[in-house]
């Protein structure tokens, strides 16, 4: 007997109930079972209750917030993929969004087509994080310099002191401190740490960095840890 695979369980919490009927079409396509919230509330319920595959969240919410719908799935779990909607103008927003642990970002108006694309890279990223385990000659940590990151407890130290990281901005560290002194183009990087097939997610990295920048105490003109390779994309090399 032939069993079908289990169908992902998407989240979509979005008060536009047009919209949100609308992304509830398109994601079952994926296929994809998925469940809709229309406010704050009722969101955060679902989010906290259920076992989701992602969770597609727009940030204005009546009720509660979508950023504190955020900071209390993160709370809960720090596996589950989380995709914001934004408006254009909200980069604060964008910015506490990943601050808090979302894993990547649309922003208002987006296709079809990205936001299916979107949805399978998160999809992709969490499965291959579930089942694939590590060879063994990669190591369970690395120490560059002062910074050292633990890929068993998923956490990191810079001088002794833990820093605080959402999961793919561990992601990123991991991997950079992986390929020390190897460049990599930001398509690589959306391709090895996001899973996304294809360019146009810039942003997307460029975000990501800045925040693991700051959190490494880098300067743009006086990196200890992630360089910019001017044309080309980024390097991880500790300061000796």
């Amino acid at each position: 007997m032939n069993l079908s695979p289990i169908e992902p369980s998407i989240l979509v919490v979005e008060d536009e109930q047009d919209l949100a009927s609308l992304l509830a079409l398109h994601l079952s396509e994926l296929p994809a079972r998925v469940q809709l919230a229309h406010d704050g509330h009722s969101g955060q319920q679902l989010a906290l209750s259920g076992r989701w595959d992602v969770i597609v969240l727009d940030l204005r919410l009546p009720g509660i917030g979508g950023l504190d719908i955020c900071r209390a799935v993160r709370a809960q779990s720090a596996s589950v993929p989380i995709l914001m909607l934004t408006a254009r103008s909200s980069e604060l927003d964008r910015v506490l969004g990943l601050e808090l642990g979302a894993d990547d970002y649309l922003t208002k108006p987006f296709s079809v087509l990205e936001l299916q694309a979107r949805i399978k890279a998160l999809l992709r990223r969490a499965a291959h994080g579930a089942k694939a385990e590590a060879p063994d000659d990669d190591p369970a940590r690395i120490e560059a310099g002062a910074l050292c990151v633990d890929r068993m407890q998923r956490r990191a130290w810079l001088e002794g002191a833990e820093i605080t990281l959402t999961p793919r901005e561990f992601d990123l560290l991991w991997h950079f401190a992986s390929h020390p002194g190897r460049v990599f183009t930001r398509s690589e990087l959306l391709a090895t740490v996001w899973g996304y097939g294809h360019d146009g997610y810039d942003h997307t990295v460029n975000s990501h960095i800045n925040r693991l920048r700051a959190k490494l105490g880098d300067e743009r003109t006086d990196a200890n840890y992630i360089h910019t390779v001017w044309g080309v994309g980024y390097r991880f090399e500790a300061a000796p």
